[in-house]
């Protein structure tokens, strides 16, 4: 270490922020579609091909999936656009298809009102399924039912399925929350999971492939040169916003939590804002109150302090409102889950019955959490609860893991 970065050391140690720990440069990380590349698409040679994807399906130089599949020979005979559409800038309930400018080819959208699964007339002229997006990493986000959604189609339609592995921003090491209850399992939890699953989504199609006994064709393109303890900006790739509201990496590790009420109407997890689910609010919220509330609590990894934002839509559209924003001091202690539910816990305290824990019964989805959280019990007691069913899935997932 050098004198200068000795000398910064010490001063922010006096100061009181906190320093990140040496980090161990993993180096250049290839995706499943940079791996696919070097072979020069030989697996999909001579198929027809429907590709699953949106604007994350780039290569590790920054070229669309398809232009380099086309271009290398590939027969793409059709596209088909998770949430947020092919572009990734719609935020709406009903993306419609479209057409993709640059090929001409038909765009069918897997996120039409209430329709989230490939149909027989989408693949005419298909007989292989592949499916290349980037993942966050939590079981809400919806790009995971999209792929488990078409994965079933694929074993109805007897249509071998391809994933093209990415890397999870915030690690493959941490597992987090409660295991979803099946009865709870809708298009934003499709799977048996805790919140924070732990899986890319290649590891995750052989889970639901295995669990399931779907007996899906399933092929996955493995990564190179990625490790489980990997953060984003340990794979030296560029990080391309995979939906309008997820702006950063640091919203994407504290997501799994902040986005448990955020179909809590009267509330905000900061959507509209230039830091959505890094800060929440309210306009009947006292943000230094509540950020002391939380910083008593000595949350590992994290700290909170008040602050006043202004959502351009969602909820509160227009409006000032007090809030807190959350800075991660250690993001290897942080457990992101149980800051949710600290959070909601919190509101419990400071404002009873303001909020309506159970219209995000989907996202939290399990109903003994959320009795415990409507209850009041301390986080630890939600969390000690939770743990058996938690570490019996961790148990099961190690079936699954394609990298150690």
């Amino acid at each position: 270490m050098n004198v200068l970065l000795i000398k910064r050391h010490l001063l922010f140690g006096l100061l009181g922020v906190i320093t990140l720990a040496p980090r161990t440069f993993a180096g250049a990380v290839l995706t499943g579609l940079d791996v696919l590349r070097n072979q020069n698409f030989a697996p999909l040679k001579g198929k027809h091909i429907g590709l699953i994807t949106n604007h994350t399906g780039l290569s590790s130089d920054g070229q669309r999936n398809v232009d380099i599949m086309l271009a290398a020979g590939v027969d793409v005979k059709t596209l088909f656009s998770p949430e947020h559409g092919l572009q990734g800038v719609e935020d709406q309930p009903n993306v419609s298809d479209t057409t993709d400018q640059k090929t001409g080819l038909q765009v069918h959208s897997l996120h039409a009102g209430g329709k989230h699964r490939i149909t027989p007339d989408m693949v005419q002229g298909v007989d292989t399924l592949v499916y290349d997006i980037q993942d966050v990493g939590a079981r809400f986000y919806t790009y995971s039912c999209t792929m488990i959604y078409s994965m079933e189609e694929a074993g109805h339609l007897h249509l071998p399925f391809y994933v093209l592995d990415r890397p999870l921003p915030i690690t493959g090491s941490h597992v987090e929350g409660p295991v979803i209850d099946p009865d709870q399992q809708s298009y934003v939890g499709c799977a048996a999971v805790p919140i924070r699953h732990g899986f890319t989504f290649g590891e995750l199609a052989e889970y639901v492939n295995g669990e399931r006994h779907l007996g899906v064709d399933l092929h996955v393109v493995q990564m190179d040169g990625w490790k489980r303890s990997d953060w984003w900006d340990d794979t030296d790739l560029t990080w391309v916003d995979p939906s309008p509201n997820m702006n950063s990496l640091n919203a994407a590790t504290l997501y799994p939590g902040l986005c448990l009420l955020e179909q809590t109407q009267n509330f905000s997890v900061g959507r509209g804002t230039r830091a959505a689910y890094e800060q929440i609010g309210a306009d009947w919220l006292d943000g230094r109150k509540l950020a002391a509330f939380l910083n008593d609590r000595h949350i590992p990894g994290v700290r909170a302090y008040p602050m006043r934002m202004h959502p351009t839509y969602s909820h509160f559209k227009d409006q000032d409102i007090n809030g807190v924003r959350f800075i991660i001091t250690d993001r290897n202690a942080l457990n992101s889950v149980r800051l949710g539910i600290e959070i909601i816990y919190a509101l419990e305290k400071l404002y009873p019955g303001k909020i309506d824990i159970d219209v995000n019964h989907r996202l939290i989805g399990s109903t003994s959490t959320i009795a415990a959280l409507k209850n009041g019990d301390d986080p630890a007691t939600i969390q000690a609860r939770y743990n058996p069913g938690l570490k019996q899935f961790q148990a099961t997932r190690q079936k699954y893991l394609l990298y150690k």
